[in-house]
């Protein structure tokens, strides 16, 4: 199948899983002008930076037993090995992805922005779940799943702590919000809105800590991935600045959809992918509003953490909106 063929078939298999689109298509020749300017950019790098060498890479986390009774201490568990992934390791976003992202973006940029004012607070619910090796006191290693359900109040303004309710507990976050790792929606409704300024922006911070001589071994485009999709479930994200995001991630190479799949809430949809050192990262859709249901990771092959297929990760957005205090809900 040459690429012409396997584009158009990407195409209609995007069409088959999505309803007709309440927003219109993208501009002809769009999706073709993004990958042009892509294939410009992955040329210029490819020739500035040399191939990065394999490094071991992280793993989800390892709790010992006898740590894990005394009080839970955790170890991060480094297995495998994995590249760093560069743009030059995949492919360009397949059509279908393009499709799916460039709808989401006529969604999000279809909503009106919410009226925010110093003071208030972004309120955002999730539920979901991450996965645990631990050692039991036989000395057997053990996969637990662990409940990662929780609220989050977020100054829009950066100017107070972020509070989170975990299991009716309370607590304030120790980072100072207003940054990618933690961002406000003021922090948000001043990011570039140009998708190529915007990327750009986001994948230098991650070639920065996980380029070529960080010792990550996730790499700057898929970093740059996982980054926009923390930033899409952060609560409440102005419109043009939502929309931005998910064009920005239709320049990311390896992104690709997964037809059918389930959030943390069991609810169904299609998903936007991205695959690295066996696992694939998931943005799960709603397939007839374009609405970001939620987030997953799922292994592609059997490993420690469990079966091809096994969701390791999962959270869904389930409520959110802006309040008046730390606390109160909408």
């Amino acid at each position: 199948m040459n690429p012409e063929q396997r584009e158009q078939a990407e195409r209609e298999q995007a069409r088959r899983t999505l309803p007709p689109a309440g927003y219109p298509e993208p501009a002809p020749g769009r999706t073709e002008a993004r990958r042009r300017h892509l294939l410009s950019e992955i040329d210029r790098q490819t020739q500035a930076r040399p191939r990065p060498a394999l490094r071991p890479r992280r793993r989800m986390v390892l709790v010992l037993g006898a740590a894990m009774a005394a009080g839970a201490t955790v170890v991060v568990l480094s297995l495998g090995s994995g590249s760093t992934g560069g743009s030059h390791d995949a492919p360009l976003a397949s059509a279908a992805s393009v499709q799916v992202l460039e709808r989401a973006a006529l969604a999000a940029n279809a909503m009106s922005p919410m009226k925010v004012v110093a003071g208030q607070y972004v309120y955002v619910k999730t539920v979901g779940h991450t996965s645990v090796l631990s050692e039991n006191k036989d000395g057997q290693m053990e996969l637990l799943r662990q409940n990662e359900a929780m609220e989050q109040w977020t100054s829009v303004d950066g100017s107070e702590l972020t509070l989170q309710r975990k299991a009716g507990k309370d607590s304030l976050l120790p980072e100072a919000p207003g940054t990618l790792n933690s961002p406000t929606y003021n922090f948000l409704a001043a990011l570039p809105t140009d998708p190529e300024a915007l990327l750009k922006q986001i994948r230098g911070d991650a070639e920065r800590n996980h380029g070529t001589g960080s010792g990550s071994t996730t790499g700057p485009d898929h970093e740059a991935f996982v980054t926009i999709g923390d930033l899409l479930r952060s609560g409440v994200t102005p419109p043009a600045t939502a929309a931005a995001l998910y064009r920005a991630a239709a320049l990311i190479p390896g992104v690709d959809v997964a037809p059918d799949a389930v959030d943390a809430a069991g609810r169904r949809g299609i998903a936007v992918a991205r695959v690295h050192d066996g696992e694939r990262t998931e943005w799960i859709f709603d397939t007839s509003t374009s609405r970001l249901l939620g987030e997953r990771t799922v292994l592609v092959k059997d490993n420690a953490w469990g079966e091809a297929g096994d969701a390791v990760t999962s959270v869904a957005l389930v409520d959110s909106g802006v309040v008046a205090e730390a606390g109160q809900r909408p």
